[in-house]
């Protein structure tokens, strides 16, 4: 970590402050928090709307009298993305993977990354894990086939970058428990907590 020059902790504007050689502005993390909160729900959304069919982006019944597609109905949320909705070259390998552990696996994830980065906790497990699932999401719908919007950069990378730019800058320190989770001593002997 670099040591700051007392006199360079000192800023011109007010609302700046300089903590470990970045300079941040007050207003700039309000944003940022309010950019990890909506990220956040953007995870545990998908997680709520696949279990209990909120019928937005699952659990729409085709016609009367279908049966429930959401999770607690006996749904499969990541079964059918994977044998029917991926494409490119991978698409027969994630065919195969879908099973009943994906559905979990899929599940827990939006779960704990959507409550991690919401409340502001864990942000850097979150980051990772979110950053995986949206790169195997990524491959797994292979945007470099003609067609897509844009070849190599697409809503799941955003949100990646999202995840890492929340953990990198802490913001779950502001409105969030970020900096209580700090304070926990697993956090402070484990740093990959934070």
């Amino acid at each position: 970590m670099a040591t700051i020059h007392p006199e360079a902790r000192t800023s011109t504007h007010p609302t700046t402050m300089v903590e470990d050689d970045v300079v941040t502005s007050a207003t700039g993390r309000r944003w940022l928090a309010a950019t990890r909160l909506a990220t956040g729900f953007i995870f545990l959304w998908a997680f709520l709307d696949k279990t209990f069919g909120l019928h937005y982006a699952t659990g729409a019944p085709v016609t009367e009298g279908d049966p429930t597609l959401s999770w607690i109905d006996g749904g499969t949320p990541s079964q059918g993305f994977l044998q029917y909705g991926t494409t490119g070259p991978f698409a027969d390998t994630f065919a195969s993977m879908a099973s009943t552990w994906t559905d979990w696996l899929f599940m827990l994830g939006l779960l704990g990354i959507g409550v991690a980065v919401m409340l502001g906790v864990g942000l850097r497990i979150s980051a990772v894990a979110g950053s995986i699932m949206m790169a195997l999401m990524w491959i797994a719908e292979w945007p470099l086939e003609q067609g897509s919007n844009n070849p190599l950069i697409d809503y799941h990378i955003i949100y990646a970058l999202v995840l890492v730019v929340c953990a990198v800058l802490l913001a779950g320190d502001t409105w969030g428990l970020g900096r209580r989770w700090a304070r926990i001593r697993a956090v402070q002997r484990f740093a990959w907590l934070r």
